[in-house]
């Protein structure tokens, strides 16, 4: 087990459903819900019995959940029509987060991609007023280089409205500095609180302050630990935070290998104050 900034502590055990908290921060951040889902929208056997009824499954998901995750578009694209049809498929206050191509952060590592860039706005520009945030996680090897990370984030600012979110999960330490941070706050790109973090600024929000992304990947092992309560109402209490401050704030699970995503995500749903979908 570990102990984070989060107040997170991993279990081994299934989800656990928590009782809903009614403390003052909970009460301040009823102005300012929170978006919270999973990386993708599979509903494992365990949780079959959580999502009754009619529909696909992404329908059946966002009966209960307000936002979700798009991984696959990490790996591979989506036609515009593919994006047209699942916002179509949800209520209006549902929302999307879409994580960038590999191609680009990753084969490219922001260099010389406008073309892919364009091609990735056009795609997902499907989703209309459902794309909440767009995910750009770089890879471990990838170090803080200024005119790089400034050329990179002004061409994908100038392709998004500025309601779109962007959010920044760098993994090499040179981006948890005061030079990335003053440069992603110029671009107003939000850097993810992640856990497990890999330094201790990563597991707090960072960037510009106008947009708090939480991504929880499971920990001590990741992709796979579960949540148990008490790390669960560490994240809820920080969700408070996030809202209270009158951040656009997102909690996505992405321990998705052992099922234990969705449970911690609906959850802490029930723990937090959730836009109405």
């Amino acid at each position: 087990m570990i102990q984070g900034r989060f107040g997170l502590q991993a279990a081994a055990t299934g989800p656990r459903e928590a009782t809903p908290a009614t403390d003052r921060s909970t009460t301040r951040a009823q102005h300012c819900p929170a978006y919270i889902g999973t990386a993708g929208w599979n509903i494992p056997s365990p949780y079959t019995g959580e999502f009754c009824g009619a529909g696909t499954h992404l329908q059946r998901y966002a009966s209960r959940l307000n936002a979700v995750e798009i991984n696959s578009s990490f790996y591979r694209s989506h036609r515009r029509q593919t994006y047209e049809r699942w916002a179509s498929s949800v209520a209006r206050g549902f929302r999307f987060a879409v994580k960038a191509p590999k191609e680009i952060t990753h084969e490219r590592a922001l260099l010389e991609c406008e073309a892919q860039l364009e091609r990735f706005a056009c795609e997902v520009a499907g989703l209309g007023a459902a794309l909440g945030v767009l995910l750009v996680q770089l890879p471990p090897r990838l170090a803080f280089d200024a005119p790089r990370a400034n050329r990179f984030f002004e061409h994908l600012r100038l392709r998004f409205e500025r309601h779109v979110g962007i959010a920044c999960e760098p993994r090499h330490q040179s981006w948890f500095t005061p030079e990335a941070e003053a440069l992603l706050l110029i671009h107003e790109v939000a850097r993810v609180a992640a856990d497990p973090p890999r330094c201790a600024a990563n597991s707090r929000p960072g960037g510009w302050r106008g947009l708090d992304y939480y991504r929880l990947h499971g920990a001590p092992h990741i992709y796979y630990s579960n949540y148990d309560e008490r790390a669960l109402d560490g994240i809820r209490r920080d969700l408070a935070a996030s809202c209270t401050r009158g951040a656009a704030t997102w909690c996505i699970f992405d321990n998705t290998a052992a099922s234990a995503a969705l449970g911690n995500a609906l959850a802490v749903h029930a723990m937090h104050p959730v836009p109405s979908i």
